[in-house]
């Protein structure tokens, strides 16, 4: 081969990797600048509805990435180092699609929906009621909870599957009879841990009769109460020292007041009323909705970090608490409150909902404690919470 026709190659080569590239820092780019062309102009609540439950229907079957970092430019660099995704960070948006649809099929009985559901559940969980790929970190828990919220499923068959995630659990449970969010952080409890898990340990003891299970979840939330809340104000830290009992990163961190709604309500709702328990995580609920919505926007948002005025919307913050308060409403005391604020907050969702049905403006995922995404997009766990709280009965 002469030596031009090297060059040559060379040269075409470079040209290539180069389009490459740019293609793929600029393709997601121009998706998201179109996207938001006429977002949020929809002509009724019903048409939005009806987009949003079909982004999240296309999405179950087609989950987008959602990337471990920030960056828009060189992306190829991340992705050939394999700092681009983790099945973890996916286990979540999965779980919350399933747990929208499942409650729209409630709502609905939509034969499609439920078909839909069934596939996506057979794809994770083998005949023999075994995961085909057992997820190995606690992201993926809320999953199996997003399984046992299926009641048309024969539990039964699933629990080896169900098991295993109980095995998972025991093991990461440190001297404070807690659970650890990371083996390499095993000092520290987070705020994600208490919506990643606790539902699934009550929905799950109380299935197979675990009191232990119940026992752990309940827990969970207990010692975050005493040690990841500000003073009075019971405003979650990111998370805390077990050893010093002294909060570690920020206090009023947008999408930990969401993990820590999401556990602490469908805990709440889990628990049957003759629970010894059940009082004082009614009591918990009260305090939480009354905090959570001194910090709501007029616009019916909250921001990433709730009490500064200056930080931006997070949608995911904004799905999760419509959520709680919907439920919440329950509570006589707080009724009308928690309603009128979950009406403004799912407003300012369809304000944000692209043509496509897709909500956008979520906060990106957390890098570190205290390093927080400052990547607002699409988040398909933001899509299954709202859907979950549009279809709830």
């Amino acid at each position: 081969m002469s030596y031009n026709l090297l060059l040559n190659v060379a040269f075409i080569t470079f040209v290539v990797l180069v389009l490459i590239t740019l293609l793929i820092d600029y393709v997601p780019l121009f998706n998201t600048w179109q996207g938001r062309i006429h977002i949020g102009r929809f002509d009724t609540a019903s048409i939005w509805k009806q987009k949003v439950l079909q982004k999240s229907r296309f999405w179950l079957k087609h989950t987008p990435t959602i990337k471990l970092t920030d960056n828009d430019r060189l992306i190829i660099i991340d992705i050939l180092k394999g700092n681009y995704k983790r099945n973890a960070i996916q286990h979540w948006q999965e779980a919350a699609l399933v747990l929208g649809l499942t409650e729209h099929y409630y709502k609905t009985n939509d034969a499609a929906t439920k078909e839909q559901i069934d596939r996506y559940v057979n794809s994770k969980i083998d005949a023999s009621g075994s995961w085909k790929n057992i997820p190995k970190e606690i992201d993926g828990v809320i999953l199996s909870y997003a399984f046992l919220n299926i009641d048309w499923l024969d539990h039964d068959k699933y629990k080896p599957a169900y098991d295993a995630i109980w095995d998972l659990l025991k093991e990461l449970v440190g001297e404070d009879r807690t659970v650890l969010y990371r083996v390499h952080a095993k000092d520290y409890r987070f705020v994600d841990t208490i919506g990643f898990i606790c539902p699934f340990l009550i929905s799950y003891g109380k299935k197979f009769n675990i009191e232990e299970s119940v026992n752990l979840g309940i827990h969970q939330i207990k010692e975050f109460n005493k040690y990841g809340m500000f003073k009075d104000t019971f405003i979650p830290c990111h998370t805390y020292h077990v050893k010093t009992k002294f909060p570690v990163g920020l206090f009023g961190w947008g999408r930990g007041l969401g993990w820590y709604a999401i556990g602490l309500i469908d805990v709440w709702k889990e628990l049957p009323n003759d629970h010894i328990e059940k009082n004082g995580l009614t009591e918990s609920v009260i305090l939480f909705a009354k905090m959570a919505m001194q910090f709501q926007n007029e616009n019916g948002s909250w921001n990433w970090m709730v009490s500064n005025k200056e930080s931006r919307p997070d949608s995911s913050t904004t799905a999760t608490l419509a959520w709680f308060l919907a439920n919440a409403s329950q509570i006589d005391e707080i009724k009308q409150e928690c309603l009128s604020s979950k009406e403004k907050a799912l407003d300012y969702l369809m304000k944000v909902t692209r043509r496509d049905g897709a909500i956008d403006f979520s906060q990106g995922d957390t890098k570190a404690i205290g390093v927080y995404s400052q990547h607002f997009d699409i988040l398909p766990f933001t899509q299954g919470f709202t859907l979950r709280t549009i279809n709830m009965i």
